[in-house]
């Protein structure tokens, strides 16, 4: 065999669980497993139809039909459902799922989205299989299939009797490839929904790697800096009357921002576009611009836009206030202007997300399932279960279906942990009614 296809192999292999064993389950947990298993064609059934829509964040019509599609699978659980429009923040809106239980089970808040990035002119449209194992598909790991992983332990939790032991709030958002604003409305449902919740439970895809899931997701900060300066011939640039112009007063910023922040990990940093000259245009919602200048002018503007990722509150808040304190030292004859924008806030690790972590990694085990192990969070991107932090006592990101080269029309998904990761989560679930976390 060669080399590339023995890898191949043993990377597949690798996604299976070593030991078809379920010794540490509760009879009721073995009844999970089994309803899970029986239903896995029905599941990869629905997936398929689900990545067939066209749902890209600004197609609001598909993202309303993949919700449309959705809402009859949680109705069957005897969830209620309900669409929450989402006109006041420019985008499709958010398909919300309710169960009530007995009414005095642990509150669960259970994410997901119906968005993709894949908007209509996309050329990567449909569900296509790969081998026997694996399907490509726009969305298919981020994140219909984590969707999909959501309803199937649902229904073997109901299966096992052990639904009614819950309160289940799922939010599904239509938005969070590309989010509406302002971003308070447009995530009202959901810190709606953990304000009410005991525990978050995020059905993203996550790292490619099978066998981790998210305790910790760096937030989503946007930033934009304008500099001016004081035209003139350029022979005179430096002079007291005339300073350093625009673009130096730029470049020195953007130099103490690079010596200053980027030994700070897992903080990241960047600028991203960058526009200078005499007359300066920039767009900032499709980030392009123009500028018009010469050799012989000092710049009379500069605009850049560009992004950090933190992981705590602390750290944002640190990193904010050493970015306004650099920008407002300036060159002669320049100024600035720097705005933030906080769109997806920091989901910082904690005690209850690593016990959490702990339980669906003993579940696993029990199960008869590879272990569980936290990703690195500079490996995972922002996502909408930061919006719950502070909000709920634990949460816990990654459990959807696994795959690779999401976000490009090569995305697909390994459709073997399908079942792999329902039965996790459905375990992990029956072990929080159960009080276990505690």
């Amino acid at each position: 065999m060669k080399l590339m296809q023995l890898a191949s192999a043993l990377l597949l292999t690798s996604v299976l669980p070593t030991i078809a064993v379920t010794q540490g389950l509760s009879p009721a947990e073995r009844r999970i497993v089994a309803s899970i298993d029986a239903g896995s064609p029905a599941a990869v059934s629905l997936l398929e139809r689900l990545v067939n829509i066209n749902s890209g964040t600004h197609n609001f019509a598909g993202v309303r039909a993949v919700a449309d599609a959705l809402a009859p699978e949680f109705q069957k659980l005897g969830f209620s459902t309900r669409w929450s429009p989402g006109a006041s923040w420019n985008r499709a809106g958010h398909l919300v799922a309710e169960w009530k239980g007995n009414g005095s089970g642990r509150k669960l808040l259970l994410i997901g989205h119906l968005d993709t990035v894949f908007e209509q002119d996309s050329p990567f449209q449909k569900f296509e299989r790969v081998g026997t194992d694996s399907a490509r598909g726009p969305g298919i790991a981020d994140m219909k299939g984590g969707n999909v992983v959501m309803l199937l332990a649902l229904k073997a939790l109901k299966d096992a009797g052990l639904l009614e032991q819950l309160q289940v709030t799922a939010v599904l958002t239509g938005d969070e490839e590309d989010s509406g604003r302002p971003i308070d409305k447009a995530r009202a449902d959901l810190t709606s929904a953990a304000e009410w919740a005991d525990i978050a439970l995020g059905f993203e895809n996550g790292p490619e790697a099978p066998h981790v899931a998210v305790i910790a997701r760096r937030g989503s900060t946007t930033w934009w800096l304008r500099t001016s300066g004081t035209p003139s011939h350029s022979s005179q640039v430096f002079r007291p009357e005339v300073g350093s112009g625009a673009i130096y007063e730029m470049a020195r910023i953007l130099s103490q921002f690079h010596d200053s922040l980027s030994n700070d990990p897992p903080l990241t940093f960047n600028p991203g576009v960058i526009v200078g000259g005499t007359t300066v245009t920039f767009d900032a919602v499709q980030n392009r611009g123009t500028a018009f200048g010469k050799t012989n002018v000092v710049a009379e503007s500069a605009y850049v836009a560009g992004d950090l990722r933190a992981l705590t509150p602390e750290q944002l808040a640190r990193t904010k206030a050493t970015m306004q304190r650099i920008t407002a030292r300036h060159y002669n004859r320049t100024g600035a202007t720097l705005t933030i924008d906080d769109a997806y806030p920091p989901f910082a690790p904690s005690d209850g997300n690593r016990k959490l972590l702990a339980l669906l990694d003993q579940g696993s085990r029990d199960a008869g399932l590879p272990a569980v192990a936290a990703v690195d969070p500079a490996r995972a991107g922002a996502a909408d279960i930061s919006f719950v932090a502070g909000r709920v006592e634990a949460g816990l990101d990654g459990l959807g279906l696994k795959g690779r080269a999401d976000h490009t029309v090569n995305e697909t998904a390994d459709l073997r942990m399908l079942t792999v990761q329902a039965k996790r989560a459905a375990i992990l679930m029956s072990r929080l009614a159960a009080g276990r976390e505690k």
